[in-house]
């Protein structure tokens, strides 16, 4: 059964009625697994199946993560508070956040950096970001599901070439957020309208030669990842992400989908929702309309989205890997990220081999009163925000929408797929295939996706 057979019960629980093709490894009348940590992800949260008759009846993944109330805190404060606030959101994707708050507010405050040298420093950051995350995410966190180790520790004692290459490439990440930012974590350089200072042309230059090794070592992961195991999974997934005509989108562009949807940033809320469901403390996202509710954000929907504006090496290197232009196994997603990677290396080494220092470092932004949307590609998926201001600039409502909180449907009814093609799985083997399942998300810890409590039902 594929995730699109699935149907929604109550918004978000997913109910399935596709009998089991396999009879399970069990007869009991019920199996109760349960999992006190789930390691490789962040986050808090749970998973429950209830299977009965051969069938899986329901699949609840809830999430007890507390809430944060970022867009209350930000309530009150001045429009130039919000991109240092809401990267707190995330220290892994601060970028995201605080690139998608900065656009929201020049929006609302009439200030155009769509193009020129502050946004292309901006990419640049982006791009430090995207390596930084992708390897940790693929490395440490989903490389050892593949490789049969409980995690890259282990991995590390066996194969260390391996892992040192890994911490070369996200290191190099954390560089470009430092050169660029003013540290790795949370960085404190970006606000509305441009940067507080920008770096000097020898700092940004002296990126050029580490990214140049950097491209080798990203096609090594390329290649090493390619000669995974994938589970045979695949679904009609609704994609959307943005899309920009001229370069792979990362921080700018139309959101659009595979269904036809394309619009204006500013259009996000007319066509997307959230959903709250009384087992979880995260929202659900949902779209609206003829291909709701459940929509696919992140690498598998930017490559299918996007797959023109990749480089030619890029392309060449999926297609060495056996990728097509348009996947559909939420497994590869893992691989489709290492391809993002090379993208990264690649459009970063342009921008610092181009770099001369701007004249300076921020357009001057005046206060008014009105509203502003913006929305980036945070490696997991569109992060959207949108912000009323009062004449002060003083920020009257904000509305953020985390990628993986718009994911979460659609992880439910992976979960379902996956569990139902499954059933004869040991409850061991069927927790580990979940677990797996989950990691294609790359779930967040700040947008509350991290569950600790697996429980399967057999009735």
């Amino acid at each position: 059964m594929s995730a699109s057979d699935a149907s929604m019960s109550n918004g978000s629980e997913i109910e399935g009625s596709v009998s089991n093709a396999n009879p399970p490894a069990k007869t009991a009348s019920s199996r109760v697994i349960k999992v006190s940590e789930l390691a490789r992800v962040e986050g808090e949260g749970n998973l429950t199946i209830r299977i009965k008759d051969g069938r899986v009846k329901t699949v609840r993944f809830g999430i007890h993560e507390p809430p944060r109330f970022f867009e209350a805190l930000l309530q009150g404060r001045m429009f130039g508070d919000a991109p240092d606030i809401t990267a707190r959101i995330c220290g892994i994707c601060p970028i995201a956040y605080a690139q998608g708050a900065s656009h929201a507010m020049e929006r609302a405050l009439g200030v155009d950096l769509s193009s020129g040298p502050l946004r292309d420093l901006r990419r640049l950051q982006y791009c430090g970001e995207w390596i930084e995350s992708h390897v940790l995410h693929t490395y440490m966190l989903h490389a050892p599901d593949f490789l049969g180790y409980p995690d890259s520790i282990a991995l590390a004692k066996d194969h260390p070439g391996v892992v040192e290459k890994a911490l070369r490439l996200k290191k190099l990440g954390n560089r470009i957020l430092e050169a660029v930012g003013g540290r790795a974590i949370h960085p404190v350089n970006m606000k509305v309208g441009g940067f507080y200072k920008t770096p000097a042309k020898s700092a940004i230059r002296a990126l050029i030669e580490p990214l140049k090794q950097a491209i080798e070592d990203s096609l090594d992961s390329v290649h090493l990842f390619a000669g995974f195991d994938f589970p045979d999974f695949e679904s009609d997934y609704t994609f959307v992400a943005l899309h920009h005509p001229s370069e792979y989108a990362i921080e700018q562009g139309r959101i659009v989908s595979n269904r036809g949807l394309d619009i204006d940033i500013a259009q996000f809320e007319e066509n997307f929702d959230e959903e709250h469901v009384s087992y979880s403390n995260a929202l659900h996202g949902v779209m609206k309309g003829e291909h709701g509710p459940a929509y696919l954000t992140g690498p598998l929907a930017r490559y299918a989205l996007n797959y023109q504006q990749l480089s030619p090496l890029c392309r060449e290197t999926a297609s060495e890997a056996g990728l097509g232009a348009v996947e559909r196994n939420p497994f590869k997603s893992l691989l489709i990220r290492a391809i993002e990677v090379v993208y990264a290396c690649e459009e970063a080494l342009r921008l610092a081999s181009a770099y001369e220092e701007p004249e300076v470092p921020a357009v001057p932004v005046a206060p008014r009163a009105g509203q502003g949307a913006g929305c980036t590609e945070a490696p997991r998926g569109i992060c959207y925000h949108r912000y009323q201001l009062d004449a002060q600039g003083r920020i009257l409502t904000a509305r953020i929408v985390p990628p993986t909180a718009q994911n979460q449907k659609i992880i439910e009814a992976d979960l379902l797929g996956v569990v139902t093609r499954n059933l004869d799985l040991s409850d061991a083997q069927l927790q580990h295939r979940c677990e797996q399942a989950i990691r294609n998300y790359d779930p967040c810890i700040s947008c509350a996706t991290h569950f600790v409590k697996l429980t399967v039902i057999r009735e």
